[in-house]
């Protein structure tokens, strides 16, 4: 009987609350606590060839700084990682929220860096091969470029925000 009253809870919610928190792909407990200044990773995100840093700063207007970094010149990407503020993710528009980031404080436990990472998928089914990976073979790319019909990439793009304050 105890199992039915959370399901009822959610039932009585509204719609567009409940849209308005997506469940994301992936879930993860917290990364571990980091300390000012202690450079570290947020996620990487290897189709598009980029590593999210971040570091907390000590700094009461700033208190997190976040930054997209290449992680190979020789990477070839096979997604594009776009600005949030230009393309404004949002299932509505087809994007999908990927990953929740939360990246406590060591030097004050009351605060957590918070960095939504969102998907928009390429829009075609992918052919996987005999062993589950999506190959793209030279001459193949080669041919379909000639053809004008090269594949929609997907896209990702990332939100930082801090919740808690250090006082």
């Amino acid at each position: 009987m105890k199992a039915a009253f959370p399901l009822i809870l959610l039932a009585a919610l509204p719609l567009p609350l409940l849209a308005a928190n997506p469940k994301p792909e992936i879930e993860r407990p917290a990364a571990g606590a980091q300390a000012n200044a202690a450079l570290h990773t947020v996620r990487q995100i290897p189709e598009a060839c980029t590593r999210i840093e971040g570091r907390f700063t000590g700094q009461a207007s700033a208190p997190y700084d976040m930054q997209l970094v290449r992680t190979s010149e020789q990477c070839q990407p096979r997604a594009m990682f776009l600005d949030f503020a230009k393309v404004n993710p949002s299932e509505a528009n087809g994007w999908k929220l990927n990953e929740v980031v939360r990246i406590p404080s060591t030097a004050c436990s009351s605060q957590q860096a918070l960095v939504e990472v969102w998907r928009k998928p390429a829009g075609q089914q992918v052919a996987l091969d005999g062993q589950g990976q999506n190959r793209v073979y030279l001459e193949d790319a080669k041919a379909q470029a000639a053809a004008g019909r090269l594949a929609a990439l997907p896209a990702y793009s990332a939100k930082l925000s801090v919740q808690g304050s250090c006082h």
